[in-house]
């Protein structure tokens, strides 16, 4: 209930149960003036809701259980509360503290009028309306943000019992464990064009995920608030006293002290509409939030490579020198990319015409070597009547208007600027369609995109964004759909790619700003970091948040955006982003040139190195992708999900898996000797990835290094697919043969797999033309065989090595046998010192059943 002066507003509360474990809360006006803004177009599909049965009723109290009475929910009417329960013991809570608010919607203070009731109230009926003129107009600096339909900020307070652990709700440059904020701020979910942004701040940056997750050894939860309207969370954690009951009259109940976390959601406006996540498991929560959300699309083979990127690559000579210069220093790449300057005075979908004079015969020349160009397309429209995408927008209507019904202006890079109504879905459609190759001139099939200023960001604007008040699609003001808007131009984006295409092929989009869902459109960066330590350091937890909130293909510019990197740091940046998601190395206009070859003869070996380990390891993160696709399985993620039992990997991150089998610890301090390691589980094993020496303990490790080597283990019991040699992109390495690392487990035992379809169309989707192969290590016996027989897919491709680590003892002799074929004689060596056993020569196919049988 919410009180006016003379009013009591009903509001209507829904609680559903949808398949898999999840249960929705929605809170809305039972009969508001307007509609209140309910977030379209992130959920996938309107969730299949299951029916909840009343296992009990009574005065004020309605106690429902879920269809297979797993969980049970308790509604309270006065006061108002929810509490959700599983095996008799109760997980989450809402409304427990009494932090329920809803602003309801009312008429403007001037149209309102006073029923009588009594002079009194009337008197305080117009103290109060002054003071609701100052709800309705806001200062912010200079600028008036006036809201047109009053306040209308709603607010929850959730309960996490026994969880003292909770992560999640990216983008900020924080901590992967998220702090306790009953002391400062909270953590802000607005997406800003922060330049060179605070490290350990909780103001919100680029993009938005309203997703929090909670741990604790036995279970995972998560809470989906789904608005997209300026929103704030409080976190508070506490340890708060438990009753134990006593079983006999002489025995005394005892008391302990568990954990609890209080989280409060407030957001600007829309409604309450939560998603509640129960797990148990972290891998069921993230299929959960995908569930509702979508999963992450499945990239273009290409853009797992490396990416080169700068603001900017001057024109045609430069594109041309910099790719001969990765040919020359034998360094490989698949992507160059151009930032603003390539446009006709920031016209976007145009080309400079002195520098870029014949961007076409440029992308024939990048495509001979196989290589493909990205290029920038923000979504603010340079003001010109000449310009035909502005003018064409114009008379359509498809810019975002002031309050006023003028179109909204706002200076960004094109000078005086309007901004799409991405939220239409009729300017959507438009803007794909300008993609197409005969709108989009100088434009071919190796050319992709990059969605950057998408907050949207608007130069001397509050807080350099657009005004709240300004207007969208469907009479909505901005501060509705704030959170949304990069959301909706990458969607059109990679639209239009495919469109162009005729749906034949993968499109790949970059974009800054996002929001939850943004995983089937493409990749996300942290973006504009500097070139210092700290911010090397803090782009793994902040990587890990977004892994954790559904996005995998994520990563931070290498070498850092603004300034200029000393050489060991660019090192051990080259040498962290290669097993990341996403791999580009980006820098600012006043940054020196900083392609990989020229801080001298030394670091180039190493960058080489490390670039040539990430193509290497190529089938390995692609599998994990086709996972993350299929199955929302984060590509890179903190310890504590394959770890879920081991309270000391709850807070680590500056460490991570990449996938089940490899651990990684970038080095992120200058001059570093040693680096303390944490491989978790005494009953696990682990290998040195590249020496295959097993590691004596499991626990904290000194492990030392050089500036040569980053610190990579292997766990025991997986197989990871590799290419037995880099080559200059991807393509390039499409007929490589592969080696497979079988790491042997406590039992001697290890298990993995490999997913191989052309890398680039839908025909994986559409014809099933794909291979997923599972590779069994067993009683010294290793076989391959099809993990999805749905799929078909021919390659010539054959595996040419494996190399098991922990071999016990060498073979007196190994062979190897297709199915239906004959048994071979199979050429091995064994190393005594790491008891690794290589065997080579082996030609066995990627497609055909075989098994290798080691005596």
């Amino acid at each position: 209930m919410q009180p006016d002066c003379f009013l009591q507003v009903l509001l209507q509360v829904e609680i559903y149960e949808i398949e898999g474990n999840i249960f929705r809360l929605k809170i809305d006006e039972a009969s508001p003036l307007r509609a209140r803004y309910k977030v379209p177009d992130v959920l996938i599909k309107e969730p299949t809701t299951q029916r909840l049965f009343i296992s009990q009723e009574e005065a004020g109290i309605l106690a429902l259980s879920s269809v297979n009475g797993d969980y049970k929910l308790q509604v309270t009417a006065d006061p108002f509360q929810v509490e959700l329960q599983s095996e008799g013991e109760t997980v989450m809570s809402m409304n427990s503290n009494g932090l329920l608010y809803f602003e309801h919607l009312q008429p403007p203070p001037s149209d309102r009028k006073p029923t009588a009731q009594s002079e009194e109230a009337a008197s305080d009926y117009f103290k109060e309306k002054q003071e609701d003129l100052g709800l309705w107009r806001e200062k912010f600096g200079s600028f008036l943000d006036i809201k047109a339909h009053g306040p209308s900020s709603v607010g929850m307070d959730f309960s996490l019992h026994g969880y003292d652990h909770v992560y999640g709700i990216p983008q900020h440059a924080e901590t992967l464990l998220l702090k306790n904020t009953s002391d400062g701020d909270a953590y802000r979910l607005y997406n800003l064009d922060i330049f060179g942004h605070k490290i350990h701040d909780k103001i919100g940056i680029y993009g938005s995920v309203p997703l929090l997750l909670a741990h604790k050894p036995n279970r995972t939860s998560g809470i989906f608030w789904l608005n997209s309207s300026e929103t704030l969370v409080d976190i508070s954690t506490k340890a708060v006293a438990e009753h134990t009951s006593s079983r006999s009259a002489a025995e005394t109940a005892k008391q302990r002290a568990v954990p609890l976390t209080d989280v409060r959601w407030m957001s600007e406006s829309g409604i309450i509409d939560v998603f509640l996540l129960m797990g148990p498991t972290a891998f069921d929560i993230f299929r959960q939030f995908a569930q509702l959300t979508g999963t992450q699309a499945l990239p273009p083979l290409f853009s797992l490579g490396y990416h080169q990127c700068r603001w900017n690559y001057e024109d045609e000579q430069d594109v041309k020198a910099v790719d001969a210069g990765f040919d020359a220093h034998d360094i490989p790449y698949d992507v160059i990319w151009l930032d603003i300057e390539h446009t006709d005075g920031k016209r976007y979908f145009t080309w400079d015409k002195k520098k870029f004079q014949n961007p076409r015969k440029m992308q024939e020349h990048l495509k001979k070597k196989k290589r493909k160009l990205v290029v920038i397309v923000d979504p603010h429209i340079k003001v010109d009547p000449t310009y035909t995408l502005y003018s064409q927008a114009k008379d359509k209507g498809y810019f975002v208007k002031d309050r006023n019904g003028q179109d909204f202006e706002g200076i960004c890079w094109s000078g005086s600027s309007c901004y799409l109504d991405f939220t239409n879905p009729e300017v959507r459609k438009w803007y794909a369609d300008q993609f197409a190759f005969k709108t989009y001139k100088g434009s071919t099939n190796i050319l992709f995109v990059w969605n950057d200023m998408n907050e949207p960001s608007v130069f001397k604007g509050a807080e350099l964004t657009m005004q709240k008040d300004a207007v969208h699609y469907n009479n909505w003001e901005h501060r509705e759909v704030h959170n949304l808007y990069g959301f909706y131009q990458q969607m059109a984006t990679a639209e239009g790619l495919i469109r162009r295409s005729s749906g034949k092929e993968r499109p790949f989009v970059l974009t800054r700003s996002f929001f939850a869902g943004s995983q089937k459109y493409g990749a996300v960066w942290t973006g504009d970091n500097t070139a210092e330590w700290s911010y090397l350091k803090i782009s793994i937890p902040m990587l890990l948040t977004i892994s954790l909130a559904g996005i995998s293909f994520c990563g931070a510019d290498v070498g850092g955006f603004i300034g200029d990197p000393e050489p060991e740091l660019l090192v051990r940046w080259y040498q962290a982003g290669a097993y990341q998601p996403f791999f580009r190395g980006h820098s600012n206009m006043e940054s020196k040139r900083r392609e990989p070859w020229l801080f001298g003869e030394k670091n180039t070996q190493i960058i080489r190195k490390a670039i040539r380990e990430r193509y290497v390891l190529l089938p390995y993160l692609y599998t994990l992708f086709y996972r993350a696709h299929t199955a929302a399985e984060p590509v890179m993620r903190p310890l504590w999900v394959e770890f879920p039992g081991k309270t000391e990997t709850f807070d680590v991150e500056y460490e991570y898996m990449l996938g089940n089998a490899l651990l990684v610890h970038p080095v992120t301090e200058k001059e570093a000797k040693t680096v303390s390691v944490l491989l978790p589980g005494s009953e696990e094993i682990w290998y040195d990835f590249r020496k295959f020496k097993r590691m004596e303990d499991a626990g904290t490790l000194k492990i030392p290094v050089t500036l040569e080597n980053l610190p990579v283990f292997q766990r025991g019991g997986t197989v990871i697919p590799l290419k037995t040699a880099a080559g200059k992109s991807t393509e390039w390495m499409i007929d490589i043969s592969y080696e497979l690392h079988v790491a042997l487990d406590t039992e001697a035992c290890a298990i993995g797999e490999l997913y191989v379809d052309d890398g680039h169309s839908f025909q994986y989707l559409h014809k099933k033309q794909f291979l997923y192969r599972k590779f069994t290590f067993h009683k010294n016996i290793l076989t391959s065989s099809c993990a999805d027989e749905s799929g078909q897919y021919q390659t010539s491709c054959v595996v040419e090595r494996v190399i098991v680590l922990g071999f016990g003892k060498q073979p007196t002799f190994v062979t190897a046998s297709s199915k239906g074929g004959k048994e071979k004689e199979v050429v091995f060596t064994y190393d005594t010192k790491t008891s690794a056993l290589t065997l080579g020569n082996l030609a066995l196919s990627v497609d055909a059943d075989w098994e290798i049988c080691i005596n």
